[in-house]
């Protein structure tokens, strides 16, 4: 699945955040929230008390940089709030995008409708170095769980791209979900480098590539 980046979309607002560093008041949320969750834990008093005396440091460590990773991945998130028309076939909703498609008929009667008539959808791009430009179904799943989120159901994803043709062009993007059969398919909404806006949907077999976004909803 081959998504090529082309260029910005001036019309994109990106969650940024500030200069300014964490808030007493977040701090205080982060600590009542884990206070709440050890108390449910049903830890060992003893080994937490051993905890406490010889590695609380290194627990610190370890508590700060797996906030930072997903605070982090929160950093540069696009939000699109749109409305879903999900009466329409799914043969509908992707005519009226507007775009060429490239599509396995099957894959596309069946595809998920999703709910709700207005929904806020996220688009990210992970860091795929370490990957090496590629990243499969499978950990794109976790990446989706590392920002609280789920896959965007495509007519969500659709609703966006029809709103906004251009949006693809500089943010090339797709969703993923699978069939009755528990096959990976997907859709991907993106610009052709004649300039051509397309659409596929089809079922998978080869892995994301590291131009792409991907869309998707809070759980």
């Amino acid at each position: 699945m081959l998504i090529v980046t082309r260029r910005d979309d001036a019309m994109t607002k990106v969650m940024i955040p500030s200069e300014d560093t964490i808030t007493s008041g977040q701090i205080g949320k982060i600590q009542e929230d884990l206070g709440a969750a050890l108390r449910k834990s049903g830890l060992l008093r003893e080994a937490v008390q051993q905890l406490i005396e010889t590695q609380s440091a290194a627990l610190n460590v370890e508590l700060v940089a797996a906030i930072r990773k997903r605070v982090e991945a929160m950093s540069s998130i696009i939000v699109r709030r749109v409305k879903v028309d999900r009466i329409r076939t799914p043969q509908a909703m992707l005519t009226a995008t507007g775009r060429k498609q490239y599509v396995t008929d099957s894959v596309v009667s069946a595809m998920p409708h999703g709910t709700g008539d207005e929904v806020e959808v996220f688009f990210f791009k992970p860091d795929l170095k370490a990957r090496k430009g590629y990243i499969s179904d499978a950990d794109l799943d976790l990446e989706y769980e590392l920002r609280g989120l789920k896959p965007a159901d495509p007519y969500s994803q659709g609703a966006v791209n029809e709103d906004d043709p251009a949006f693809a062009d500089g943010h090339p993007n797709g969703t993923h979900w699978k069939d009755t059969q528990d096959k990976w398919c997907y859709a991907a909404f993106y610009r052709w480098h004649d300039g051509e806006r397309r659409v596929l949907v089809y079922r998978g077999g080869n892995d994301w590539s590291a131009y792409g976004w991907f869309a998707g909803l809070r759980k």
